[in-house]
């Protein structure tokens, strides 16, 4: 793992996978997941697949540069936009998704990377969605994986998974791991591993448990607003997949996101959630190297 300097004042942790000289593949991650999120042996896998695989803690995650100097206060924030208020819920967020794209752009020039294939999860795919919109000419393909377009009527998440999502969760080590039993909620039913997601938890816990940066990623999130129209004048290669599983965003997002750009091919993967479940990598890795290749 090293950290690098993407921009002035920011930094991201990275770590990267396989030979140099294969074709760039950037794995973006999710709200609040560390770049633990896209699993060393996924990575390795996809790797041995002829490809460089880079993975990243975004801003405010991780490892990387945390904004603790803009403390948010989340029923504040909440109670801002509820009742309309935006430019007080501008003022509390000191960046948006498109600054998070522009990191993931920094880190490609920092590691001399001139045109990568992106790969975005989530959030991440909001964040891929932004850098593919802002500089086509970098981005080789774009990969857009159990995320949405940022309008309103799709994508929704249901009641029992934004309990989950914007619930409280202990600040001990032994109660944080324990409450990831809760994200079965939005996994596969299939495949959904409670040991899994324990571990996972465990493994960031002790990496780096830096809580405070999610509520300015939640309003970098909401405040973005939709990108519906850019999305219909992009002209890179994309892939979209969805699990048809997905409670924390509803399939009805990746469709969307498929339907607006043009020449857009959708993969909606059943018995996947908003998950990566290892009993599915060799469908999703396939579907990446066809699609970087």
């Amino acid at each position: 793992m090293s950290i690098i300097a993407v921009s002035p004042g920011v930094s991201l942790a990275y770590e990267t996978f396989g030979d140099p000289g294969d074709p760039p593949v950037l794995l973006v991650t999710g709200f609040g997941t560390q770049l633990l999120g896209w699993h060393e042996d996924f990575c390795r896998a996809l790797a041995g697949r002829s490809r460089h695989v880079i993975r990243y803690d975004n801003r405010d995650c991780g490892l990387s540069t945390m904004f603790d100097d803009h403390p948010v206060d989340m029923g504040e924030f909440i109670a801002a936009v509820s009742s309309g208020d935006l430019a007080a819920a501008l003022a509390m967020i000191p960046y948006r998704l498109s600054d998070m794209a522009d990191d993931g752009l920094g880190l490609l020039t920092a590691l001399g990377i001139e045109r990568a294939h992106v790969v975005g999860a989530s959030m991440g795919g909001m964040i891929a969605q932004t850098m593919a919109l802002s500089a086509p000419e970098r981005v080789l393909s774009l990969t857009s994986m159990m995320s949405s377009t940022g309008e309103s009527a799709y994508g929704r998440t249901s009641p029992q998974a934004q309990a989950v999502l914007f619930g409280p969760r202990p600040a001990d080590r032994e109660g944080y791991v324990a409450a990831a039993d809760k994200e079965l909620v939005w996994a596969s039913r299939r495949y959904g591993d409670a040991a899994a997601l324990r571990e996972l938890a465990a493994a960031s816990y002790d990496r780096a448990y830096r809580p405070t940066g999610v509520g300015r990623q939640l309003g970098a999130m909401v405040l973005s607003g939709s990108r519906a129209d850019r999305l219909r004048e992009l002209r890179v290669p994309t892939l979209v997949i969805h699990g048809l599983d997905d409670t924390l965003i509803d399939p009805s997002g990746g469709r969307r996101t498929a339907e607006l750009v043009p020449g857009a091919e959708l993969l909606l993967v059943p018995d996947m959630g908003h998950d990566r479940p290892r009993e599915l990598w060799p469908t999703l890795i396939d579907a990446l190297v066809a699609h970087t290749g």
